[in-house]
């Protein structure tokens, strides 16, 4: 295209900042490839040959092609369709980060976000694989190959059923069972340790991995365990649910963490503010 623009392979090779030799060598190699003579050399320059006019009007189309796809790419999240999955813990994904990027979406009409509730490890091996674009985990399992930030942590509640207002707390730790979301769910067991009631609990456990399932269970009286401040809250206000040990919660740190890109669109850096 430089040298069908500039008449001679001199000033072509110049504009695009390549040696004549270069240039020279390019033409014969594409030449060869293709079978066919694509310049012949004139008084007034080089001039195409038919096969050349038609490959020049190809290279045109496909430039403009180019170009148009660059101009999507960068206006991207305002004029097409862009998918971005978000992964974390029920607790808060819909006490938090549900509500905030649901407001998002009216900013963004084009971007389609998913919300993937998941109460195990799976975010951080859905965020390497690239399922999910963003991932809610713990600070200590960020890898190097991650970016991340601190968002604000879960604060749990000790709770049980109302039907045991009038019990003592050491009672109904001696008494009754812990309920958690499975095997690997240590919260309640930290929560017990962080205020020094470890040695007044049970050691068996009952397991359910609902939510939704688990407060139901502490509202019928099959256990107490913990639930966040957020999640907890209507259950407290219609009083199904009492909080324990005077209230006082235990903080469970969190990080969002994603893949670094050199330079995000703004529906991108959009999620990145909006989740704190």
């Amino acid at each position: 295209m430089a040298v069908a623009k500039h008449k001679t392979v001199h000033a072509g090779a110049r504009a695009i900042h390549i040696s004549q030799t270069a240039m020279t060598q390019r033409i014969h190699g594409l030449e060869q490839k293709l079978q066919v003579t694509l310049f012949i050399r004139t008084r007034q320059g080089m001039q195409l040959t038919s096969e050349g006019e038609k490959l020049l009007r190809y290279c045109h189309v496909v430039a403009d092609y180019s170009h148009e796809t660059l101009t999507n790419i960068m206006n991207a999240g305002a004029n097409y369709i862009q998918r971005v999955r978000i992964s974390g813990p029920s607790s808060i994904m819909i006490s938090r980060i549900i509500p905030h990027i649901m407001q998002l979406m009216k900013k963004f009409p084009m971007l389609y976000i998913t919300s993937d509730i998941n109460d195990t490890d799976d975010t951080i091996k859905e965020l390497r694989s690239g399922v999910s674009q963003f991932s809610v985990m713990s600070p200590n399992k960020v890898t190097r190959d991650m970016e991340s930030k601190i968002i604000t942590p879960e604060e749990y509640l000790l709770v049980c059923t109302r039907r045991w207002k009038s019990r003592k707390l050491h009672d109904i730790l001696k008494t009754e069972r812990i309920i958690d979301f499975d095997e690997s769910d240590k919260t309640t067991l930290n929560y017990l340790k962080q205020f020094d009631l470890s040695k007044f609990a049970q050691t068996d456990r009952l397991f359910v991995n609902r939510t939704e399932s688990l407060c139901k269970m502490f509202c019928e009286g099959y256990g107490y365990g913990v639930l966040t401040k957020e999640f907890a809250a209507p259950f407290l206000e219609n009083g199904d649910l009492i909080a324990l040990n005077s209230g006082k919660t235990f903080e469970n740190p969190l990080s969002l963490a994603w893949h670094s890109r050199p330079n995000p669109p703004q529906y991108f850096l959009a999620i990145l503010e909006t989740i704190t």
